[in-house]
């Protein structure tokens, strides 16, 4: 506990102003009831943001870096807020998503103690208008497991990005040109880590209606470019259908969940 920062959190943004107070104010709330603030580093990575992101963010003294230029989208600000973090872990939690509750982080640091690589929990879905949706592990199919591994991933992605905090020691570099490259990171990820923990209570929430939403064609694409890169074409391509399947299962007795 006496490297510091132990944790770097990167917000990535662009034209945010509808949602990233929402996300400051629960990081604010969070570091609020911890007593080392040098141990969390907080970064903004912007891409040039033309309306009031940036001036919002001038309103939270406890930011200690913006960047805000141009980029080639989501993945390559990711992997700049990779390149800049001091912490020993990464966080990536972005415009509109929150920390769950403002005791998070004393969780989060007491379990840091155990020095693991990964660090995942669930997730609570919440909409543009902050009501909740409900955990991720419910309104999708994707339970969470006890113990996490990279075979998990076999079915897309197993936990969400934003509860997901790795090492930085383990953590790759984002490929840019896929819009699934988070499912990627994560195994990459797990296949490096050699210890993996379970937080029992959600670590953020998460604003439903990300960029692979919003290309979804393509995002299957990519996805499937990735599965094939870790399990091989035959298999993915069964699990593919696989996946499938149980949409449209859990679509019909639990209704649609994106």
């Amino acid at each position: 506990m006496n490297d510091f920062p132990l944790l770097t959190i990167i917000t990535i943004t662009y034209n945010a102003e509808q949602f990233l107070e929402r996300t400051l104010k629960s990081v604010q709330a969070a570091l609020n009831n911890i007593t080392k603030l040098q141990a969390v580093e907080y970064l903004i990575i912007d891409g040039k943001s033309s309306d009031n992101t940036l001036e919002i963010a001038k309103h939270f003294s406890f930011i200690s870096n913006i960047v805000s230029e141009p980029d080639r989208g989501l993945y390559d600000a990711m992997n700049k807020g990779l390149t800049l973090a001091k912490g020993k872990y990464v966080w990536f939690l972005n415009a509109g998503d929150e920390i769950f509750k403002p005791d998070t982080l004393i969780n989060l640091f007491e379990a840091f103690k155990l020095n693991a690589d990964i660090y995942y929990s669930d997730a609570m879905l919440v909409r543009e208008n902050g009501s909740k949706v409900g955990l991720r592990s419910k309104f999708t199919p994707h339970s969470l497991p006890v113990s996490l591994k990279w075979q998990d991933f076999a079915l897309g992605m197993k936990v969400c990005h934003q509860a997901f905090i790795a090492n930085k020691s383990v953590a790759p570099p984002y490929d840019i040109a896929n819009l699934s490259a988070d499912i990627d990171w994560e195994i990459e990820c797990l296949k490096k880590a050699k210890q993996v923990h379970l937080i029992e209570i959600p670590l953020c929430c998460y604003l439903v209606g990300g960029l692979s939403i919003k290309n979804h064609r393509r995002s299957l694409l990519d996805r499937f470019r990735v599965l094939r890169k870790h399990f091989g074409l035959l298999p993915s391509i069964y699990n593919h259908f696989r996946i499938f399947v149980r949409g449209a299962v859990f679509a019909r007795t639990h209704g649609k969940y994106w």
